[in-house]
């Protein structure tokens, strides 16, 4: 039976093991962390459950179809519940803006804001669904090895519907002109790591998934996927072996034949590299053997790290939903800080999580569990002191938009950084969300999935393709 050796347990690491043990092969996931699931890792302490990175589930139907290539549903491993209002976004004290699940009520809250909005956002929204089918069926699932994979006339009229050469700024402005409805159908690209500006307008269809399809959790947080997939891999045979480094990829004669790790020697028939692009091709493979060099990776255009803050916190606090944005401060200076003059910034954006609000697990009794995220430059020198300082801050604008003091009744905190991503997931700079989609890493202008020289060796996660996020396990449906 021949032996894959998958690198990296997070999303696309678990699919790849889950569909290579399906055609019938001998599967081991090797995992450098003590804990499976990579960025979608969780922790405890003191009664509190934390998902570590990912915390918004969208897109359900990606998870749905993965499930179901092996015969199998979401709710077979996790309970899903749909939030209502979905997030919230917060302008200031007395300026919020929740955003409801029910189409109705959104079209509603439009009018409210803009007269006239609601049915052009009925337009807005037809088009995204119209963009989320041509996405998701047509461009997301091919391996983008060559552009003749989008040459037939279905393909192309989609492409040419989906406003790819317009940007989302441009597009959305066409709509509307009340800057908080900007904000809100501008917020969900910021996940794709770049400004509006630089992101095809296709990448709306992310609004239809967001605003039509809905945000769900699953109860006991995001690290119930990861445990799905980790459950559906072991029924398939699959092993992990975990707090393992990778040092080397042997190569023989244009073939990788194993791993060289921290616990000794892997042979492999077959390399799955779920692990950092970047650090596969500089620190686990000898320069002939490299798709790109060092060059190539430093003219890409990255999406932010992140300064993260887990908190518990010993108090129900009032006016917080499940996931709350605030952008009560200059969104342009804050991404001028990230993209244009990458700095520490001044008054950021962040965002807030509050699983507790929905799910009682992941907290004691009358108490909030709290993820607190503020997008950052990537490479950024952090320390103990930069992220104190952040978090005094932090704490002030939120208990000044709920109106309740709680920064004494804080029972638990953690902090987690760009150098934390390089230690944890050897992250180039530090990256949290791995390339931007911008226009020109697109497609075929992304990092390949296959080693040009070497046979055997193939690529999943952020760094390839389609992109960043969640959704990382379509890398593996289409290398199938």
């Amino acid at each position: 039976m021949p032996k894959v050796a998958v690198i990296g347990s997070g999303f696309s690491g678990l699919a790849a093991a889950c569909f290579a043990a399906k055609a019938g092969h001998e599967v081991l996931v090797i995992e450098q962390n003590e804990s499976i699931g990579g960025r979608a890792r969780s922790f405890s302490e003191q009664g509190f459950t934390f998902d570590m990175g990912p915390s918004w589930y969208w897109m359900p139907d990606v998870f749905d179809h993965f499930f179901e290539q092996f015969g199998k549903k979401t709710s077979d491993y996790y309970n899903l519940v749909k939030l209502d209002p979905g997030f919230q976004i917060i302008f200031g004290k007395h300026d919020v803006l929740p955003v409801p699940a029910c189409e109705n009520s959104l079209f509603e809250t439009f009018e409210r804001i803009e007269k006239g909005s609601a049915d052009k956002l009925k337009i807005f929204l037809r088009e995204a669904k119209f963009k989320y089918s041509v996405g998701m069926q047509q461009l997301v699932y091919k391996p983008s090895f060559s552009w003749m994979e989008f040459a037939n006339v279905n393909v192309l009229k989609g492409i040419a519907n989906a406003h790819l050469f317009k940007s989302v700024r441009t597009y959305v402005r066409q709509y509307f002109k009340d800057e908080r409805l900007i904000a809100l159908l501008e917020f969900p690209v910021l996940f794709l790591g770049a400004m509006p500006d630089k992101i095809p307008a296709l990448y709306t269809l992310m609004n239809y998934s967001a605003l039509v399809q809905g945000t769900f959790y699953p109860m006991g947080g995001m690290v119930k996927i990861i445990e799905g997939m980790q459950s559906l891999a072991t029924e398939l045979g699959v092993k992990f072996q975990t707090g393992t480094s990778v040092n080397q990829i042997k190569i023989e004669q244009k073939l990788a034949t194993g791993l060289q790790t921290s616990n000794g020697w892997i042979e492999a028939d077959s390399v799955i590299a779920s692990a950092d692009y970047h650090h596969v091709e500089q620190k686990l493979l000898e320069p002939q053997y490299r798709n790109y060099d060092e060059q190539y990776w430093a003219r890409k255009t990255f999406a932010p790290s992140c300064l993260i803050y887990y908190v518990g916190v010993r108090k129900v606090i009032k006016n917080l939903l499940h996931h709350n944005l605030y952008f009560d401060t200059d969104f342009e200076q804050h991404s001028a800080e990230i993209y244009k003059d990458p700095v520490w910034p001044e008054n950021p954006l962040f965002y807030v999580c509050c699983p507790s609000k929905t799910d009682a697990g992941v907290a004691p009794e009358d108490m909030e569990n709290l993820f607190i995220l503020v997008p950052v430059a990537t490479g950024l020198t952090d320390s103990e002191t930069i992220r104190e300082h952040y978090f005094d801050k932090l704490i002030h604008r939120i208990e000044q938009h709920t109106g309740e003091r709680f920064a004494g009744d804080i029972v638990y905190k953690r902090s987690y950084c760009v150098s934390d991503f390089e230690k944890d997931y050897n992250a180039y700079k530090g990256n949290a969300y791995g390339l931007a989609n911008t226009l020109m890493q697109t497609a075929v202008l992304k990092p390949s999935l296959k080693n040009k020289r070497i046979d055997n060796l193939y690529y999943t996660g952020q760094l390839t393709v389609p992109g960043p996020g969640v959704i990382q396990i379509i890398n593996t449906l289409i290398l199938q």
